[in-house]
């Protein structure tokens, strides 16, 4: 089926903001008493932030703060991370651009809230590529469940198998193939070699190595 629509996920794909989200983590969750490591934040990538501090919650019981409060305060240190020093990932302008050439819709489909998504996209000045921008935060579930996904191809006007998905996180990629999308997947060069990233149709090293024959 030919592909009409392109959808992005953002934190680790389009910015590098794993170790902001590690970071804020740790940070939050230290003034609480709680002391977690880099390591263990693994365990929270793709997550959306009700189930990322839903996680630690059940792991850790902390007095303090309530999940909810938990999660904004998060979410507000990362911004304020990205908005301070966030870069674009290598590749981003470039796969950009020719995606826009070959006349494909572009989307955003994250778990991260509305709130962060604006301020990678002013950050990054990028906003002007994508036609829509979705979050699970909308969405009964997060990633893995593929909600946020059809939902994306829903706004685009296109079919979930009219899309390509570009992910880098396993939850991610569960997602985009649970919605029955092309998959690409371009993950930390640290998990790179991991076999379970073998389920997606192509694995890249970075954005760089994107080119028209993958858009097909």
């Amino acid at each position: 089926m030919q592909k009409k629509a392109v959808i992005f996920d953002m934190d680790g794909v389009l910015i590098d903001s794993e170790p902001f989200w590690q970071q804020a983590q740790i940070e939050v969750l230290r003034d609480l008493g709680v002391e977690i490591t880099q390591k263990e934040c693994e365990e929270t990538m793709g997550l959306r932030i009700d189930a990322l501090v839903g996680h630690w919650y059940n792991k850790y019981r902390w007095d303090g703060s309530s999940v909810e409060e938990t999660a904004v305060t998060i979410v507000e240190r990362v911004a304020s991370h990205v908005m301070h020093s966030g870069e674009a990932k290598s590749g981003v302008h470039k796969a950009l651009e020719t995606i826009a050439a070959k006349g494909f819709k572009i989307g955003l489909a994250t778990s991260s809230p509305m709130a962060l998504v604006d301020a990678v996209l002013t950050r990054l000045d990028i906003g002007h590529y994508f036609s829509i921008r979705h979050s699970a935060e909308f969405e009964e579930y997060g990633k893995p469940h593929p909600a946020v996904y059809i939902q994306a191809a829903v706004q685009l006007g296109v079919t979930p198998k009219e899309c390509i998905a570009i992910e880098d996180s396993f939850n991610g990629l569960l997602s985009a193939k649970s919605a029955t999308m092309k998959t690409i997947v371009i993950p930390e060069a640290a998990n790179a070699a991991n076999l379970r990233f073998s389920i997606a149709d192509i694995q890249l090293s970075s954005l760089d190595e994107l080119s028209a024959e993958h858009l097909v």
